[in-house]
């Protein structure tokens, strides 16, 4: 799979994704991730990206020339597949796990970057697919909002994480918050590990995490957790038992 980032700021981007999982799958090739510098399409002598906006108000906007030759440039080099343009704005879905496993099923995944006060509008109209919020707050631009869709779609893709129950049976990937888990010594500051995961009996232990995730969900996030029982109606009844 494969991302290309419009940006001002292609250090921030890649200062993240050059780390840690996703890093390592860029080194072995199972997704690609380029980042392309806005600022090098400008036609001005100042490399400028923006100018004020029509109408007044205050802060500037980023201008049609420079996103749009950009994107030009980087949709010529594209591979065939299925691709979507998004662009990170407040105003856009809300990101979430579903809307990760939509976007894993595309080839190419193209993810503009506003700035200052936001994009001209006619640069949406023109190369945008879809708009796209990571959540209901402002931040000062779209690279951390790009590094977290590259994330979350990427760790589906096969050969990302080691195993596919690595993401299957994480918190809001399996429909629940996830259980409470421990790791050694065995007693902390006076705090035992619980003794049902010492027991070595996988069922008890896989009750006992159906059962806490269930809890803490409930208690955390009802909306999950109603959404959950009517779509597991056997596994709460048993629960219940």
């Amino acid at each position: 799979m494969r991302f290309d980032i419009l940006t001002i700021f292609p250090e921030m981007v890649n200062a993240v994704l050059d780390s840690s999982i996703i890093g390592r799958a860029r080194q072995n090739g199972y997704i690609e991730v380029n980042t392309h510098d806005i600022r090098e399409y400008t036609q001005n002598k100042h490399r400028k990206t923006d100018d004020t906006p029509y109408g007044g108000g205050k802060g500037m906007l980023m201008s049609t020339q420079p996103i749009c030759d950009c994107y030009d440039a980087v949709t010529k080099s594209l591979p065939n597949g299925r691709t979507k343009t998004i662009y990170a704005s407040p105003r856009g879905r809300i990101f979430n796990h579903e809307v990760a496993k939509e976007l894993a099923e595309y080839d190419n995944i193209i993810i503009l970057c506003g700035h200052y006060e936001g994009i001209d509008e006619r640069v949406i109209e023109e190369i945008v697919d879809e708009e796209i919020s990571i959540g209901d707050y402002v931040l000062t631009g779209g690279e951390i909002p790009a590094c977290i869709i590259v994330d979350a779609v990427s760790r589906l893709k096969d050969g990302v994480l080691s195993d596919k129950e690595c993401y299957e049976k994480e918190s809001v990937a399996s429909g629940l918050l996830e259980y409470p888990q421990y790791t050694r010594p065995r007693v902390f500051r006076g705090k035992e590990v619980p003794e049902v995961l010492l027991s070595g009996h996988h069922e008890n232990i896989e009750k006992w995490r159906l059962e806490r995730s269930l809890e803490i969900t409930k208690q955390r996030r009802p909306d999950l957790y109603e959404k959950y029982i009517s779509e597991h109606p056997i596994q709460t009844e048993a629960k219940k038992k």
